[in-house]
């Protein structure tokens, strides 16, 4: 009876107060109809139910952290009072999601019972895929619907370009129905203004509009933002940070993150009040400070420890947090390839946070330097570099070891102020960090740090930073060219071995770039890009991150060498060089023909020197992976090889392994012409990214043919194996307990077994494809670099000292290090270094660079295959030169100098002839208008170039640079090739040329 006594009093209790909220409801809806914006009862129409518990709920926003009104798998509505940093703090507790909607709102009055105003947060989380987006696509807008925007629109904004008005909101239509929907006209045609000015803005925007509002006590401004290619996930977390940080209050706002089917951008709009009584105008400081916080936002990740660390503990700025990341970058890739254990990623970062008194000092001596606002002198500069250089050098914190590798970590910091010539750090709308320095600097770093790198120095380094990676552009001469790569990294141990080894792999990259560009007018340079992907969940997320990577670099490329007289064009860049730089890049691994063509673009709107001609593959130019041409060096190289050993491989078998994917570039065109010329081959085994396959008895060439330029090893049919053949698979894996097991299938007499192997026995599996099966030639098309080292060399032989290849012939960059080479050869095998067998690739993209300067895109696709033909015969006539040449050499020596060191030799000659010459024109520049000298730069050109009247008159538009360039390497090449030059320079030349090129 007590019990139902204490019951029955709890109940009346309950029944009080909800009698009581009952009566209060109706109140405070009609407060909520008060003060709410109008547009916030629009635009939650559809969530009555959800606006119906907050009349009831209301007292509970005052009395709790907030309450929750829905919180579904796609949706979440929360209330709570505003409170500084209440939006961040909400934002931040979700970032993990990814927000395709969101809206704030807050109420223009305090809520009853308390003394601060409701602020309510929806969130959506339905993102539609770029394949959804695409399937969608062509979606008719109702009429009711588009009406009345285009109304608003001619009225909002009269410069909209009206004729893409249907797609565009066809594009809103399909990523978010509900917002096309139920938003007011102004809002969607808001949001279609904001997106074309993302897309004509290279995907960066801001602008500031003052809203006269009736509703609104306080002054009121609209802020629009967009950015291309957004962070997945906690990108609006960040930028309610900036907003905290900054003081100013967000009002309402309304942001939306689509898809085009191809690229994201975020669409924000919104209302904020400034701090203080001052205006907010466009050339106010406070504007100024959050458009750099802002656009910084898509640089700097807010995971980062320099985030944590300086920017949300009040240290410092989100720049200059970018700024310190980048220090850390350069300090560690520069200083890590060569001392690991010292100078790990995490001990160089760990020297920048713990001491952000030294930190501060170096981020302030590079703006002294760049900061055209600072106007400080020279003198005042270096004094202050010596200054730092004194506290660094007597930089002591008790721990002996640290202090030591901290002073060499600030040293390098320093050396990199000090030797950058041009950076974008200052230009506003820059999507990544640039620097181009002077390699002196290398000079500088005790002769342990530069030990493993080639000898000769570079002519300039480059260096880049992003929100999702890091890249070197290295370049062995003034006018240069060579690939760019992105390696991307799905693992945290990925990233970092990638970055640790970065820097010299371009550097050694560029290196092998210089030696096979013997041929043409263009130095040597490699661009290597890491891109960290280890969170990424999907081969979308990874694609957005390589976009938003690539993009960015390329556009922080142009911020810095677009120029105007030989001045960076861009007035935010403060230009120490001074001087036109031609830097032609090509496509590499991972960069898609999409990328290329809008490089391309990019560097004509934004007037780049060589045009079009800073991208190589374009569809208006030889696409390396459609033509082969790579691969047609490295085959004809081999044949030439094979012969050497006598085996003539177009009339007896012979047998083959391979690394490179049957989709890849240059495997898959060798393979197609080892189907095509030598129909005899036997190829044993293939290893690629994916995994790899082997047969006792050869692949089934219909088979293989199948997968070429179109799938992976790993999609060969089994059942087309000999018994003992098998494919083992690098992605199909499947975890038991502790152990990661990958797939193998294996042929057997009867049947296909399937088996499961463990991670050390499937990489025991591959180096046994690479090592140990025995083949007449290994060709080596693909992998990373120094696949084989010092430590490995000796596993291409057997016990008996057998090796399991009689000819190598590198197809792809730095496979083997030189002094594995080195051993290798002394033991009697023909290898046919990456410097020689690859340099027709790069041949092919420097006379499409030609192409681009003397022909329009149109002119270029009509003659397509006749301009072509004529480059395909050049790549012939320069392999048979070289191949040629090595192997006479050889033989003079008597079989004493080894191949690879003929190759360089070759190389190095031309290069010292090249810059004779050079030196020489310079001097004389007269000679390059001479009629005779004329003969010698259309000797370089295509045949059918040539054989045009129309394009021959063109050849005077060539920048004389180039035009000097092309002649002086052509002679060099030719004295080279077919001997008969003796010095002096002077009195040789002209009788030189006459007999040979008249």
């Amino acid at each position: 009876e007590v019990l139902a006594e204490q019951a029955k009093a709890l109940q009346q209790s309950i029944q009080a107060i909800v009698t009581s909220r009952l009566n209060d409801a109706l109140e405070n809806l009609a407060w909520l109809f008060a003060n709410m914006p109008p547009y916030f009862f629009i635009t939650m129409q559809n969530e009555t139910e959800a606006i119906a518990n907050l009349p009831i709920r209301l007292k509970d926003v005052a009395r709790q952290r907030g309450i929750t009104l829905v919180d579904q798998d796609n949706k979440l509505i929360v209330a709570h009072l505003d409170t500084p940093g209440s939006l961040y703090e909400t934002v931040k507790g979700i970032e993990e999601r990814q927000i395709s909607y969101a809206e704030l709102t807050h109420s223009y009055e305090s809520v009853p019972g308390a003394d601060k105003a409701l602020e309510i947060l929806r969130f959506e989380f339905e993102r539609k895929t770029h394949k959804e987006i695409t399937q969608s696509a062509g979606t008719a807008i109702r009429t009711d619907i588009k009406t009345p925007v285009l109304k608003v629109m001619k009225r909002l904004y009269p410069d909209y370009d009206l004729k893409t008005l249907d797609t565009s909101m066809c594009l809103l239509w399909c990523n978010d129905p509900d917002y096309a929907e139920i938003s007011p006209p102004d809002r969607i045609a808001r949001a279609l203004w904001l997106y074309e000015q993302s897309t004509i803005y290279n995907g960066l925007y801001l602008d500031l509009e003052l809203v006269q509002s009736a509703f609104c006590r306080c002054t009121e401004y609209r802020l629009l933002f967009s950015v291309a290619s957004p962070p997945e996930k906690g990108f609006m977390t960040q930028i309610s940070e900036v907003f905290r940080r900054l003081g100013i209050g967000v009002q309402r706002s309304y942001s939306l993150n689509i898809s085009t089917g191809s690229q994201r951008h975020f669409l924000g709009t919104f209302y904020i009040i400034p701090p203080g009584a001052a205006p907010l105008t466009k050339g106010s400081q406070l504007f100024q400070k959050l458009q750099t916080e802002l656009y910084n936002t898509h640089i700097l990740s807010a995971q980062t420890d320099t985030y944590t660390h300086f920017v949300t503990g009040g240290i410092m700025g989100g720049e200059e947090a970018s700024l310190t990341e980048a220090f850390i970058a350069f300090c560690h890739t520069n200083l890590g390839h060569n001392q690991l254990d010292r100078f790990s990623l995490a001990r160089v970062k760990e020297a920048f946070l713990t001491d952000p008194e030294t930190t501060s000092q170096l981020i302030g001596l590079f703006k002294m330097r760049f900061d055209k606002s600072a106007k400080r002198g020279r003198r005042e500069f270096e004094s202050a570099v010596q200054e730092a250089r004194r506290a660094i050098e007597d930089y002591n914190t008790g721990h002996r070891y640290l202090d030591r590798i901290r002073r060499r970590i600030f040293l390098t910091c320093l050396s990199l102020i000090r030797h950058v010539l041009k950076t974008n750090f200052f230009v506003p709308q820059k999507h990544a960090l640039a620097f181009r320095l002077d390699p002196s600097y290398l000079a500088e770093l005790p002769r342990a740090f530069t030990s493993d790198l080639p000898r000769e120095n570079p002519f300039r380094i480059t260096f880049f930073f992003g929100r999702y990676g890091v890249s070197y552009h290295i370049g062995f001469s003034d006018i240069a060219r060579g690939g760019w790569r992105t390696i991307i990294c799905t693992s945290g141990d990925s990233y970092v071995t990638n970055m640790n080894t970065l820097f010299r792999e371009v550097f050694v990259l560029a290196h092998t770039q210089h030696l096979k560009n013997k041929d043409i007018y263009e130095g040597g340079s490699k661009m290597a890009a890491v891109l960290n992907a280890q969170e990424c969940r999907s081969e979308e997320e990874i694609n957005n991150r390589l976009f938003k990577l690539q993009f960015g670099f390329a556009n922080a490329f142009l911020d810095i060498f677009v120029t105007d007289d030989g001045k960076a064009k861009h007035p935010h860049v403060i230009d120490y060089y001074r001087e036109e730089e031609p830097i032609e890049l090509g496509p590499d691994e991972n960069m898609p023909n999409a990328m290329i063509e809008l490089i391309a673009k990019e560097a004509v709107k934004r007037g780049y020197l060589l045009g079009t001609g800073i991208m190589s593959s374009k569809r208006a130019g030889i696409n390396h992976r459609e033509y082969g041409v790579t691969s047609r060096g490295v085959v004809k190289f081999a044949e030439i090889a094979m012969k050497e050993i006598g085996i003539n491989m177009r009339r007896s078998p012979f047998t083959v392994k391979m690394t490179g994917g049957t989709n890849g570039d240059v495997a898959g065109n060798a393979l197609r012409y080892l189907f095509e010329r030598f129909p005899k081959a036997k190829i044993l085994s293939i290893v690629d990214r994916a995994g790899g396959v082997y047969d006792p008895e050869g692949l089934n060439h219909r088979a293989l043919k199948k997968l070429l330029m179109k799938e992976d090893v790993v999609h060969m049919n089994p059942k087309a194996l000999h018994p003992g053949g098998f494919v083992i698979f690098g992605t199909e894996t499947r975890q038991i307990q502790l152990k990661m097991l990958h797939r193998k299938l294996v042929r057997t007499d009867a049947t296909i077994a399937e088996q499961w192997i463990t991670t050390d026995e499937f990489h025991r599996e591959i180096e046994h494809l690479i090592f140990d099966v025995s083949a007449d030639l290994f060709l080596p098309c693909g992998g990373r670099p120094e696949t084989i080292d010092g430590t490995n060399w000796q596993k291409l032989f057997s016990g008996d000292a057998i090796p399991t290849a009689r000819v190598i012939v590198e197809g792809a960059n730095a496979f083997i290090t030189p002094m594995a080479r080195q051993e290798i050869q002394k033991r009697g095998v023909v290898i046919l270094r990456d410097a020689s067998a690859n340099k027709c690739g790069v041949i092919a993209s420097s006379y499409e660079i030609i192409a681009n300067l003397l022909m329009t895109e149109r002119e270029f696709l009509d003659n397509k295959e006749g301009y072509v033909k004529s480059v395909m015969e050049i790549l012939d006539k320069r392999v048979e030169e070289e191949a040629n040449l090595i192997f006479q050499r050889f033989h003079e020596s008597g079989g004493k100098k080894l191949y690879t060191e003929i190759s360089k030799e070759i190389s190095k000659e031309i290069s010292d002839y090249y810059s004779q010459l050079i030196t020489f024109f310079q001097q004389r520049p007269d000679l390059l208008t001479q009629a005779l000298f004329r003969k010698v730069l259309l000797r370089h050109l295509p045949g059918f170039i040539r054989e045009s009247p129309r394009y021959v008159r063109r050849v005077k538009r060539l920048p004389p640079k180039i035009k000097l360039a092309i002649i002086a390497k052509e002679i060099a090449s030719f004295i080279v090739y077919h001997g008969g030059w003796e010095w002096p320079l002077e009195s040789k030349l002209v009788r030189f040329v006459k007999e040979n090129f008249s």
